[in-house]
């Protein structure tokens, strides 16, 4: 009897003491790693513990047992797939919603209204997410919008300008499918009924045309105000068979071959590109970045102007006008301008009086 007794106290102590370690693994902070943290990726379908042995290792938790204990009495929360990233000491439970609750490693990356798919690329590369030449393969193929636009060539203006949180390491793939989901969710909250009915009967040209027009339109002016202004007299220049003349359109067909070197020369303007609106009618064949939401809504329902030209007013803004003689003046004051004169000449003086002279002077000699 007293051999039980001693026994069953034996088995009450050691339950009592791992007990007590479980509770003491969940419940206190523990920090095993380097004072710059360390990153836990955390693989799909990882049972928990698979997943509390590598936060053991990683020395993120006191006890793997301890953690596996504690998710053991959460049946009805996953541990969620992802890189997490630990930089302080933390308890155990304090680990477990962490990942329970999917807090994966993050960081903000914006693509800016206007950029291309080559500036994003490089952007992505110089935060060290990608190569840039992973993105562009990835953005060269329009297999996500041939339902939506079939006409595209690549996703140049279907990756849509706006902040997007990634992982350390995100693919490609996965980073323009988020462009492009967001880049349709904005449409069909922005897009006009009939552009919306063209689209319905299967007539998905609009919809290239719509935003290959708004990328002009984005990268001509960073004026909110002046987008339907410039989206109209794009529009009216097409109207009339007249050639767009669209400066930017020369860059991106320079760059699309490696050409661009930052500034655009006069003899670029007859460079050899599809892309060039100098020396071709109509819109270029796609769109030359990625416009937002302003250039979007104004390509879509253009203002209604008389307005054929417009010209820098060095203000960030332009100078717009419905003639060739008009135009040619609001040259003459960008001109002046970026000579620090004022737009407008002064005005000439008033004429001097005449000064009396002649016979009556000599009469009044006399």
């Amino acid at each position: 009897m007293k051999y039980l007794l001693a026994l069953v106290l034996l088995v009450v102590l050691i339950a009592g003491g791992a007990a007590a370690w479980i509770w003491y693994g969940i419940t206190k902070p523990y920090l095993g790693f380097a004072a710059e943290g360390v990153f836990v990726d955390v693989p799909r379908g990882a049972s928990s513990r698979h997943v509390a042995s590598l936060l053991k290792t990683n020395g993120v938790v006191r006890s793997a047992l301890a953690l596996e204990f504690y998710a053991r009495r959460h049946p009805k929360r996953t541990l969620q797939a992802g890189e997490y990233f630990f930089d302080r000491a933390m308890t155990g439970r304090e680990v477990f919603w962490k990942l329970a609750s999917g807090e994966v490693y993050q960081q903000p990356f914006t693509v800016r209204e206007g950029e291309t798919m080559f500036d994003i690329a490089r952007e992505l590369e110089a935060a060290k997410f990608m190569r840039a030449g992973d993105f562009l393969y990835a953005a060269g193929d329009p297999a996500l919008i041939r339902d939506f636009a079939p006409g595209a060539r690549t996703l140049e203006g279907f990756l849509f300008p706006a902040t997007y949180e990634l992982p350390r390491h995100p693919a490609a793939s996965e980073l323009t499918a988020e462009m492009v989901h967001k880049f349709k969710e904005e449409w069909k909250r922005m897009a006009s009924p009939p552009v919306a009915e063209q689209t319905d009967e299967g007539d998905h040209r609009a919809v290239n045309r719509i935003v290959t027009l708004a990328s002009l339109v984005e990268r001509e002016t960073p004026k909110p105000e002046e987008r339907p202004l410039v989206a109209g007299a794009f529009e009216n220049r097409l109207r009339k068979g007249m050639r767009l003349q669209c400066d930017p359109t020369v860059i991106y067909g320079m760059e699309r071959l490696g050409k661009y070197n930052g500034a655009l020369m006069g003899k670029d303007l007859k460079f050899d590109s599809p892309y060039n609106t100098y020396e071709h009618g109509g819109l270029p064949p796609g769109p030359i970045g990625n416009p937002g939401e302003a250039a979007l809504r104004a390509a879509l329902q253009p203002a209604r102007t008389d307005y054929l030209y417009f010209v820098a007013n060095t203000q960030g803004g332009h100078f717009f006008s419905a003639t060739l003689a008009e135009h040619n003046k609001n040259v003459v004051k960008y001109r002046r301008l970026l000579a620090g004169l004022p737009a407008d000449p002064p005005p000439p003086p008033p004429p001097s009086p005449k000064k009396r002279h002649g016979k009556q002077q000599r009469g009044n000699a006399r």
